[in-house]
């Protein structure tokens, strides 16, 4: 939501800014989980006066056209009939009167943030405004100056607030409004009621919300970042990212092991913190016979983990954490804290593991005709048996042994029953591989059962064993059949079923 957010704010302004006339140089975006950042270098201080000629509709078109062309003009538009080549038509002249710059932003600004989409949003306090997260302040500064104007959220009161007609509204309202309430920007020096709730254009901003708390003002983009780098603020998404990558390769240095490449991860946590601080913790050796998928699982997707590896490749007993603030005891109690909660964690882990091998697959697989696969298309247990006979009439072009993709697609779902799929869907398949292989399962048995779901991407890749192949193409083969036949095909917006995939 970051990286987009920031790209739409460069977006949304930038248009503004040409449709209101006004050129510029170049802009760029930043963001972190505090703010958003815009600068736009090259604007002029003055929008100059211009003439602009429109063609309108032919002089014998509809009258209703005619008149939509009169309507969309702007007051003291002079306008005229011509004769061309096509015929006569209507042109009207359009004079656009100078005017500074200072005057014309607080409007494109504040079209930009109030249109800002956002996946999710929300209101607070007694503002009608709606946005991700509570706006508290808008640094808006402009050739050195604060822009000053203040921007409306709205209030639950706005029916108190005087009411003019569209005759007697005083001109500088943004689009003439008849209320108040139903302005956005009032200019400098504007008295409004206390119960208004409106955000001053200033040039003040705040540092990091523990290590410096006060307010800071700046004068341009260069005197902004540099008092946010010293009131530990790291405003460039690329320099926090790289930070943190550096420092968790440092600290695994030290200690002889390797940073598990994880690049989806370093984006999310580049994005938690202003002030990257990166330290490492301990697992408790006892949990490391789980399988490595349920650690890295475990730290990744519900602790923003990152996990290290030893010489050999494999898990070592250790993991990088990222705090966003800098502790006098060199972060031994953050690390303390973290090693706590992830042993909480692993120890929910290590039971469901337990307890999930106290029954074999096989003994899960009839549990799965409780589970809707489709209200259309049965249960998944019916859909196991779809996928079977599939796999079977598979197996020998795939070069695989028919009983054996029986069996596969028999245990491909099973584990969807399991404690631990239950809380960790993510490794679906994969502990189906180990419980199979705990099971006395052939391995190539095991394999297909981890294998049946890919690729679950762009970026995932395609089994390549036999068995594995044939269990994963009956998968998707009575996907794609299933929903075709129930008219559940994709369409141009959606594909709630990954049909395309």
């Amino acid at each position: 939501m970051q990286a987009r957010a920031a790209e739409d704010l460069k977006r949304l302004v930038c248009d503004g800014l040409r449709k209101a006339g006004l050129t510029f140089d170049k802009a760029e975006a930043f963001v972190t989980p505090r703010r958003l950042a815009l600068v736009v270098d090259g604007i002029p201080e003055k929008l100059e006066a211009k003439s602009e000629e429109k063609r309108g509709p032919r002089t014998d078109a509809p009258e209703k056209a005619i008149e939509g062309f009169k309507g969309s003009l702007p007051e003291g538009a002079k306008i005229e009939k011509r004769e061309t080549e096509k015929g006569e038509f209507y042109f009207a002249l359009v004079e656009k009167k100078g005017q500074a710059t200072e005057e014309v932003l607080p409007h494109v600004l504040d079209k930009a943030i109030s249109t800002l989409p956002w996946a999710k949003s929300m209101r607070w306090s007694d503002s009608k405004y709606v946005f991700v997260r509570p706006l508290r302040n808008v640094l808006a500064v402009f050739n050195g100056s604060p822009l000053g104007w203040r921007m409306g959220l709205g209030s639950s009161r706005d029916d108190e607030l005087p009411h003019w007609t569209n005759d007697d509204a005083p001109a500088w309202t943004d689009d003439n409004a008849l209320a108040w309430g139903s302005r956005r920007m009032f200019p400098p020096g504007t008295k409004l009621p206390d119960f208004v709730n409106v955000l001053d254009f200033c040039a003040i901003t705040t540092g990091h919300r523990f290590l410096s708390p006060g307010e800071i003002t700046v004068k341009d983009f260069a005197d902004y970042k540099a008092k946010l780098q010293k009131a530990h603020v790291v405003l460039d998404a690329a320099e926090r990212r790289a930070m943190i990558e550096a420092g968790a390769r440092e600290l695994a240095k030290k200690e002889g092991l390797e940073l598990k490449d994880d690049p989806g991860l370093l984006d999310e946590v580049t994005g938690l913190v202003e002030w990257p601080v990166v330290l490492m913790g301990s697992i408790d050796k006892a949990f490391m016979e789980l399988p490595p998928e349920v650690l890295t699982t475990v730290m990744r997707h519900h602790q923003k983990y990152f996990a290290l590896l030893d010489k050999k490749g494999g898990l070592a007993p250790r993991f990088i954490v990222v705090a966003n603030t800098e502790a006098s005891d060199c972060g031994k109690a953050i690390i303390a804290g973290n090693e706590r909660v992830l042993s909480a964690r692993l120890a929910d882990a290590k039971f469901f593991w337990d307890q999930d091998r106290k029954r074999t697959l096989e003994s899960r697989v009839d549990g799965l005709k409780d589970r809707v696969f489709h209200a259309k298309l049965g249960s998944v247990l019916d859909k196991v048996e779809r996928v079977a006979v599939l796999a079977g009439a598979l197996a020998e072009p795939c070069g695989a042994d028919a009983g054996d993709a029986k069996r596969a697609a028999e245990l491909a779902k099973a584990d969807l029953s399991t404690e631990m799929v239950g809380e960790l869907p993510e490794l679906q398949g994969v502990m189906g591989s180990y419980y199979a292989l705990a099971d006395g399962e052939k391995p190539e048995v095991a394999a297909a059962v981890a294998e049946h779901y890919s690729p679950q991407g762009p970026n995932d890749s395609c089994p390549s064993a036999p068995l594995s192949v044939a269990v994963a193409l009956a998968d998707k083969i009575d996907s794609l059949v299933g929903f075709w036949a129930i008219d559940e095909k994709p369409t141009g917006s959606k594909d709630p079923y990954a049909l395309r995939r």
